[in-house]
């Protein structure tokens, strides 16, 4: 069996900030999507790994208590947001790919646990990432501790407002040959 690739078409790759501070009653959390990325699978060896375009981060929807809020973000806020995350955040004109590379993978029940490195801001750290089956789909989440990257969480007036330091990323694949 061949080495399957995915991308945007038919994989996702989303991000979920949330928000933190004395002032978070005024913000929402929010749902990102990373449109361009592809993820490499090779099922015989068995290996995972993903190249990640840094700057390719978009707003999908603004959240409260996990639920979407359409209309909650003007224009003009989700590109602020867009730009904040690219140049700010992840320095996407310094570190413009994000990569994961596995080192082991193993059966977990009906799904797997990945393990390897990622690489993110000019930094690497070891994760672990479960993978579950769901219907067709392998779907994976993990826990990113941004300072660990070196990245500082993004914070506005005076620190009162801040995005948590961990947020949450999740990939979805199809799971036919895997």
């Amino acid at each position: 069996m061949a080495v399957r690739t995915f991308g945007p078409d038919a994989a996702t790759c989303e991000v979920l900030t949330f928000r933190e501070g004395f002032l978070s009653a005024m913000a929402h959390d929010l749902l990102l999507r990373v449109g361009a990325f592809e993820l490499a699978v090779d099922p015989e060896a068995p290996s995972v790994s993903a190249r990640l375009d840094a700057g390719s981060l978009r707003v999908v929807t603004a959240l409260r208590d996990g639920r979407p809020l359409p209309g909650a973000l003007r224009p003009a806020d989700v590109r602020e947001i867009e730009a904040t995350i690219a140049g700010t955040v992840l320095r996407a004109a310094q570190f413009p790919e994000i990569r994961f590379a596995s080192s082991a993978v193993s059966r977990a029940g009906d799904g797997y646990d990945v393990r390897g490195a990622l690489s993110l801001c000019g930094a690497t750290s070891e994760l672990s990432v479960p993978v579950r089956r769901e219907g067709n789909r392998l779907r994976a989440e993990v826990a990113i501790h941004q300072p660990t990257f070196g990245i500082r969480p993004y914070a506005a007036m005076l620190g009162t407002l801040r995005v948590r330091p961990d947020v949450i990323v999740r990939v979805s694949v199809p799971a036919e040959g895997l």
